[in-house]
C-alpha cells in the first residue's frame, strides 16, 4: 500500500481529520499536519494503540463477573387414567438453576486473606522483638548497676578489713608497750586492764558501721573474720562450756574411727548393710566400685562379699548362720534325767518275703489283706506289748521303688530285723536293706521266714548272707539268726526275746521331761480329718494341745491316735501316734519338735518355706538351663508330663523316684505336680496346661475335676499296685520313642548281559535268582560282593513290557537310574525299609 496523507486516510477511515490527528498524537506517531504523509508502519502502530485502548475501555465499562448462573427448563407430559377410564394428560415443568463460581476469584480471595494474616503475623513478631529488645536492654542496665554495686561493696569490705587489721596492729603494739612498762614499774594492779575494753568498743562500733554497709544484700556475714560478728550484739548470756568464740559446733570430732560389730546373715542387700554400719548407702557403693564391682542399692550380696566390704570399711564382722532360728528351737539342754525306753524295730526285706505277715502274727491282726495286692505300700508303725516288754515296730515296703522309705526307717530305728524267705534266699532288696542298716550303724537280726515250707533251706540263706559280710553267731560272727514261720508262729517268741536282749545290750534311754521331739514316719491328707501325720516320739512327752513344728508345717495337736485307732492324751518315747491339727502334710522324715508358742512355730515354718522355695526355684532355673543346653546339643527330647496324686507322702516320693528313673536320652518323664489327697480341679487345669496324664494312686477325682477331665478328654488313670503303674508308664514311654528302621533284602538279580539303549543308556539283562525284584524299591549294585552303587531302578521290563515286579527264576531287563557302569557278573540287590517298634 502506498503512503497517503492524513487527510486522505481520514476520508478512507471515515472520521474527522482533527480527531485522527489527536489519535496519532496519542499513539506517539509524529505528524506535522493534515497534508503530512503516513507510512504503513505508522498505520499499524495507530491500529495497535486503538485496539488496546478499546479493550481497556471494555474492561472498565464491563465489570468482571465472578459468578455464572445457568437456568434450565424442561417440560414433560404424564398420562394418567381417571376413574371414568379416560386418559388425561398432565404437563410437568422442571426448572433447574445452577450457579458456578470462578476459580480465580476464590484463589484471589484466599491469597488476600493469607496476605492479611501474614502481615498481622509480621506485625506481632515485630512487636514481640521490640519487647524482647527492651527487656534485654533493661536487663543489661540492671546487670551493669548490680556489678557497680557489687564492686562498691567489695571495695567497702576490703577497706573495712584494712581498717580492722590496722586497728588490731595498733592494739597489739599498745598492749606490748603497756606490758613492757608494767614490767619496768613496781608491781601494782595494772590499769590497762580497765582501759582495755575502750578500743574494743571502738572496734565493735567500727565493725557495726562496716556491717551496716556490708549487709545490704544479706551476704556480709560470709565475709566477716572468724573472731568478729556482723550481727547486732545481744545481752550477754552465760555460754556453755562446749561453745567457742570462733562459732564452732558444740561437739568435738571423734579422735579415732568408730568400729562397729556388723552381724551378717547368708544374704544381705546394700541398703541393709549400710544401715548396720551407720553409713550412707552411697558410701558402700563407692567402696564396692573401688573394689571393681558395679552395684545398686537393692543388690543382694552373699556373706563372703559382704564381710570383705565390712572389713574394707574398718568394721568387724560377725557371721550369722542361716539356721540360727532353727538351732534356737532345736537347742537341747541335756539336763533331763534319761530313763529306759522301748526299742524301735524296723522290719525290712524283699517283696513277698513275709515281713507284714510276721508282724501280723506278732500283733495278732491281718493288715496285709488291707493292702492292695498284698503288698505294703507305706510304713506302718505299731506298738506291741510282749511278755518281756514293749517293742515298737516299723514295717517298710519291700518293693524296689521304696528305697527312700527304707532308708528313712533305718534312720529312726534302733534294731533292724531283716526277713529272708528260706525258699527264696538273698534278693536285691535284701542286699539294699543290709546296706541301709550298715550305713545307719544299726544292729541287724536275721529272721529266716517260711521255715515251715518243704523247700526251705536255711543254710543256703546263711551262705548267701555270709557273702554279704553278715556272719551268723554260730559261725563266729556277731549277727543273730532266728528261724521263724509267720504261718505257724514257730520261732516268733525266740525272735522277740532276741530283740529285747539286743535292746538291753544297747541300753536304750530317753528323757520323759521337757518338750517332745520325734520324727515324721508318714503323712497323708484325710478327707474328713485333714492333714494326718504319723509321728514317732523319740524324746519327751507329746501332749494333746502342744504346738508341734514338723518340717515346713506347724499346728496345735488337736488329737492323737495310736495304731489301734484309740484316742491318747499323751505319748512318751518310742510311741508312734497319728497327729491331727497340722497346717499341711509334712514330708516323711522331717523332724517334729514341740515349741513354746505358735508365733515361734509360724516364724520358723515361714523361714523354712522361704528357704525351700528359694532352693526349688534355683533347681528349676538350673533345670531350665540344663534342658536348654541339652536341647541345643541333642535336639528336641520327647517328654511325658505326669500329674501325680497319692494317698500318703511316702508313696508320692517313691512313685516319683521310680518314674524319674525310667527317663532315657530320648524320652523323659517329668513330674509336673505331685501331692497328697484326691484329684482336684486345679490338678486337672494343670494337666490341661501342661498336656499331662493324671495318675491317682489310691485316690479318686472329685465331681468338678471329673467333669473337667471329661470335657478336656484328659488321660486319667487309677492304680492301687505300684507294679501296674510303672509297667503302664513304661509302655506309654515306649510309644513315644522314635521308630527304628531295619533293612530287609527282598530280591537278588544276577546280570547275564548288558545292552545299550539310546534313551535309557545301559540295560542289564538279568536273571532273578532270589526273592522278587520290585520296580519302586531301592537297590544296590554289587561287584565281587562289594557295594559299588546305591540308588533306584529307572526301568524294569520283560519282553518289552513294563513290569512292577519280577519273581524268582524269570529273566528281565533292568535300567539303573543315573548309573551306566553295569557289567556282566554284577548282582543287583533289591531291599525295603521295615519299621521296628522300639521298647525301653
Amino acid at each position: 500500500m502506498a503512503d497517503v496523507t492524513v487527510k486522505q486516510f481520514a476520508e478512507v477511515v471515515g472520521i474527522e481529520v482533527g480527531r485522527l490527528l489527536e489519535q496519532l498524537k496519542e499513539a506517539g506517531v509524529p505528524v506535522s499536519g493534515a497534508d503530512a504523509t503516513i507510512t504503513d508502519q505508522e498505520k499499524m502502530e495507530l491500529l495497535g494503540f486503538l485496539r488496546n485502548k478499546h479493550e481497556a475501555g471494555e474492561e472498565k465499562k464491563k465489570p468482571e463477573t465472578s459468578k455464572i448462573s445457568l437456568k434450565r427448563k424442561t417440560v414433560s407430559e404424564l398420562k394418567t387414567i381417571s376413574s371414568q377410564g379416560k386418559v388425561k394428560k398432565v404437563t410437568v415443568e422442571v426448572r433447574k438453576k445452577r450457579t458456578y463460581v470462578k476459580r480465580s476469584t476464590l484463589v484471589e480471595k484466599e491469597q488476600d486473606e493469607l496476605q492479611k494474616a501474614r502481615e498481622e503475623q509480621e506485625k506481632l513478631e515485630a512487636e514481640k522483638r521490640a519487647q524482647e529488645e527492651e527487656a534485654q536492654r533493661k536487663l543489661a542496665e540492671h546487670e551493669a548497676q548490680r556489678k557497680a554495686e557489687e564492686e562498691a561493696r567489695q571495695k567497702a569490705i576490703e577497706d573495712a578489713k584494712k581498717a580492722e587489721e590496722q586497728a588490731r596492729a595498733e592494739e597489739e603494739a599498745r598492749k606490748q608497750a603497756e606490758t613492757q612498762a608494767a614490767k619496768k614499774a613496781e608491781p601494782a594492779p595494772a590499769p590497762p586492764v580497765r582501759e582495755a575494753p575502750k578500743p574494743k568498743e571502738a572496734d565493735s562500733r567500727r565493725g557495726k558501721k562496716g556491717a551496716k554497709e556490708k549487709t545490704r544484700y544479706g551476704r556480709a556475714e560470709l565475709h566477716v573474720t572468724g573472731d568478729k560478728s556482723g550481727r547486732r550484739k545481744k545481752k550477754a548470756r552465760p555460754q556453755p562450756t562446749t561453745s567457742t568464740a570462733t562459732g564452732d559446733h558444740g561437739f568435738t570430732r571423734p579422735t579415732a574411727p568408730v568400729v562397729r560389730e556388723v552381724s551378717l546373715p547368708e544374704t544381705i542387700t546394700i541398703a541393709e548393710l549400710a544401715q548396720k554400719m551407720s553409713v550412707k548407702a552411697a558410701e558402700v557403693i563407692k567402696v564396692m566400685m573401688n573394689m571393681g564391682s558395679m552395684v545398686t542399692i537393692n543388690q543382694v550380696l552373699d556373706q563372703e562379699t559382704a564381710s570383705i566390704v565390712v572389713e574394707e570399711m574398718g568394721h568387724t564382722v560377725k557371721l550369722i548362720k542361716e539356721d540360727a532360728l532353727e538351732a534356737e528351737i532345736i537347742e537341747d539342754s541335756g539336763e533331763e534325767e534319761a530313763l529306759p525306753r522301748a526299742p524301735v524295730v524296723t522290719i525290712m526285706g524283699h517283696v513277698d518275703h513275709g515281713k507284714t505277715s510276721l508282724l501280723d502274727y506278732i500283733r495278732e491282726s491281718k493288715v496285709t489283706s488291707g493292702e492292695a495286692g498284698g503288698i505294703t505300700q507305706h510304713i506302718g508303725a505299731y506298738h506291741v506289748e510282749t511278755k518281756g516288754g514293749k517293742i515298737t515296730f516299723l514295717d517298710t515296703p519291700g518293693h524296689e521303688a521304696f528305697t527312700a522309705m527304707r532308708a528313712r526307717g533305718a534312720k529312726v530305728t534302733d534294731i533292724v530285723v531283716l526277713v529272708v524267705a528260706a525258699d527264696d534266699g538273698v534278693m536285691p532288696q535284701t542286699r539294699e536293706a543290709i546296706q541301709h542298716a550298715k550305713a545307719a550303724e544299726v544292729p541287724l537280726i536275721i529272721a529266716v521266714n517260711k521255715i515251715d515250707k518243704p523247700e526251705a533251706d536255711p543254710d543256703r540263706v546263711k551262705n548267701e548272707l555270709a557273702q554279704e559280710n553278715v556272719i551268723p553267731e554260730d559261725w563266729g560272727g556277731d549277727t543273730i539268726f532266728v528261724n521263724v514261720s509267720a504261718h505257724t508262729g514257730e520261732g516268733v517268741d525266740e525272735l522277740l526275746e532276741n530283740i529285747l536282749l539286743q535292746a538291753e545290750v544297747l541300753e536304750l534311754k530317753a528323757s520323759r521331761e521337757g518338750p517332745a521331739r520325734g520324727a515324721v514316719v508318714e503323712s497323708r491328707l484325710d478327707k474328713g480329718r485333714g492333714p494326718v501325720a504319723t509321728v514317732l516320739v523319740q524324746k519327751g512327752i507329746l501332749k494333746k494341745g502342744d504346738i508341734l513344728l514338723a518340717g515346713l508345717e506347724y499346728g496345735r495337736v488337736r488329737a492323737m491316735l495310736n495304731d489301734h485307732g484309740e484316742q491318747l492324751s499323751e505319748a512318751g518315747p518310742s510311741i508312734p501316734v497319728e497327729v491331727l491339727g497340722l497346717s499341711g502334710t509334712p514330708t516323711a522324715g522331717d523332724e517334729a519338735t514341740v515349741v513354746p508358742n505358735e508365733r515361734k512355730a509360724r516364724e520358723v515354718a515361714m523361714f523354712r518355706q522361704g528357704k525351700y522355695r528359694d532352693v526349688k526355684l534355683a533347681r528349676q532355673q538350673a533345670a531350665k538351663l540344663e534342658n536348654m543346653f541339652n536341647r541345643m546339643e541333642e535336639g528336641e527330647v520327647s517328654t511325658l508330663n505326669i500329674v501325680l496324686k497319692a494317698d500318703v507322702q511316702g508313696s508320692v516320693e517313691a512313685i516319683s523316684d521310680a518314674l524319674t528313673k525310667l527317663s532315657t536320652d530320648e524320652v523323659r518323664v517329668k513330674i509336673v505336680s505331685s501331692g497328697v489327697g484326691g484329684i482336684t480341679e486345679s490338678d486337672a487345669n494343670l494337666a490341661v496346661a501342661s498336656s499331662a496324664i493324671i495318675i491317682g494312686f489310691n485316690v479318686r477325682a472329685d465331681s468338678v475335676a471329673k467333669r473337667l477331665i471329661d470335657e478336656e478328654e484328659l488321660d486319667l488313670r487309677y492304680y492301687s499296685v505300684i507294679y501296674d503303674l510303672i509297667d503302664e508308664v513304661k509302655a506309654a514311654m515306649s510309644g513315644m520313642l522314635a521308630p527304628e528302621f531295619k533293612e530287609q533284602i527282598i530280591g537278588l538279580a544276577e546280570v547275564r548281559d548288558v545292552f545299550r539303549s539310546p534313551k535309557l543308556g545301559s540295560i542289564a539283562g538279568c536273571m532273578v535268582v532270589e526273592g522278587v525284584v520290585k520296580r519302586n524299591n531301592p537297590i544296590r549294585v554289587l561287584r565281587d560282593n562289594v557295594v559299588i552303587y546305591e540308588g533306584e531302578l529307572e526301568s524294569l521290563r520283560r519282553f518289552k513290557e513294563d513290569m512292577n515286579e519280577v519273581k524268582q527264576g524269570m529273566e528281565c531287563g533292568i535300567g539303573v537310574k543315573n548309573y551306566n557302569d553295569v557289567k556282566v557278573g554284577d548282582q543287583i540287590e533289591v531291599y525295603e525299609r521295615v519299621e521296628v517298634k522300639r521298647e525301653l
